[in-house]
């Protein structure tokens, strides 16, 4: 190829060490402009010079290159928050807001490089995001409770409060995905974001409660008349999610053939409670209830109806089966709240709420359960990560732990 034009392409030209094209276009605004194309080949650039030619004839069509902080703005407005399921879409958003376009938004979407890129990634890895995101800047200076005044960056003690290298994977991942769009929208050649790698970050072994601890903190709950005793049940026993075992309503519970549909999940998304679908195709299931659960939804149905006449007219009429003493649905922070405050009541080791799955595994894994089955009720979308969580098992795990459990907490004992 000589770059030599061919008859009828006198606007297609070499441009560095590629090939562009120009097309006189009416803007949005009903001026002219010249609207470019580029493209590897000359070929290349043809097809989408014949494009851009018919796209011209259809309507107005933008000429100039947005800032990567106004195109993901766009971004996701229009395909993010249309594909995604919401809480997806606010944790895009969050990525953007705090780590993408503080430090690339003014950059002009087709000039940013790999070295931008690789710049910015460093600084994530190695900045105070306490300084950056003005966090104790924002706080008083004076404030009746000491946690909430100004105490460290604002007054020159940097907290260094470092973004972990899970939350940096995280942030070019949106960065890639956008960045991905805009080459399947023409808007630029490559993907600078897909050719920066970041390493792994070490994964932290979790240690779940063993099968006593679970034990423990069970006959703590249901002795005190604790009323998310139910909710604790469903976690440890069938391995429901936080936002399913809140999102749960009566509907989806059949006490009389002993089953429990899990279909969809509460979570606060951008300051609402919003009810939405299961996390994924997997998690929706319907679930045979152990006696244990049996028992304990039925205690909850009860405790629901005297709560309800006590209420009166002040009883908002929600079907949720977990909720406050009027009705309404329990805050997902409060749950979290809940159940750190009946760890330390209990005198078991606090865990993180999710932990309670891989607590569930382990309970699934020293009954012998087969994986494949342990992964029906867990309700992974693959077995990969079943097995994942079956390694938290110790081998010294007895059935002896396990008909304790079941004599304290009226379960039939395994045979």
């Amino acid at each position: 190829m000589t770059g030599k034009r061919s008859n009828g392409e006198g606007s297609i030209y070499p441009y560095r060490n590629t090939f562009a094209a120009y097309v006189w276009v009416t803007r949005p605004d009903g001026t002219k402009g010249r609207k470019y194309v580029y493209g590897k080949t000359r070929d290349e650039v043809h097809d989408k010079w014949i494009k851009l030619h018919a796209e011209s004839k259809k309507g107005p069509v933008a000429t100039s290159t947005p800032t990567l902080g106004t195109y993901l703005e766009r971004w996701l407005k229009d395909v993010v928050e249309p594909d995604l399921k919401p809480k997806t879409a606010e944790t895009y958003a969050m990525h953007v807001r705090l780590y993408v376009t503080p430090h690339l938004g003014s950059k002009r979407l087709d000039k940013l490089t790999v070295r931008d890129v690789r710049s910015w990634v460093n600084t994530l890895l190695a900045q105070c995001q306490c300084c950056a995101q003005g966090k104790d800047a924002r706080r008083p200076e004076t404030h009746r409770n000491p946690r909430q005044r100004r105490r460290c960056c604002a007054v020159g003690r940097c907290c260094g409060q470092i973004a972990s290298r899970r939350t940096v994977q995280d942030a070019r991942a949106v960065l890639r995905s956008a960045l991905s769009n805009a080459v399947a929208e023409e808007l630029i050649l490559k993907n600078v974001a897909a050719l920066v790698k970041v390493r792994s970050a070490r994964r932290t072994r979790r240690k779940p409660w063993s099968v006593e601890e679970a034990r423990q903190f069970l006959e703590s709950a249901r002795a005190a008349g604790d009323p998310l005793y139910p909710a604790y049940v469903l976690i440890l026993v069938l391995g429901f999610r936080r936002g399913e075992v809140l999102g749960l309503t009566w509907s989806n519970v059949d006490l009389e053939a002993g089953e429990v549909t899990v279909e969809k999940q509460l979570q606060r998304i951008r300051r609402q409670l919003v009810h939405d679908e299961a996390k994924t195709d997997a998690s929706m299931a319907t679930l045979p209830l152990p006696q244990i659960a049996h028992t304990a939804l039925q205690l909850r149905h009860k405790a629901q109806a005297a709560a309800r006449k006590a209420a009166g007219d002040q009883w908002s009429g929600s079907d949720f089966v977990v909720t406050t003493r009027w009705g309404t649905p329990v805050e997902p922070r409060n749950f979290n709240r809940s159940f750190a405050d009946r760890c330390a009541r209990a005198d078991v080791r606090t865990i993180r709420l999710h932990d309670t799955r891989h607590t569930c595994g382990s309970l699934l894994a020293a009954l012998d359960v087969h994986p494949r089955i342990a992964m029906q009720i867990l309700r992974h979308s693959k077995i990969a990560v079943t097995m994942e969580v079956y390694t938290h098992v110790p081998s010294e795990e007895t059935r002896k732990a396990l008909l304790r459990l079941g004599r304290h907490l009226g379960a039939q004992d395994p045979e």
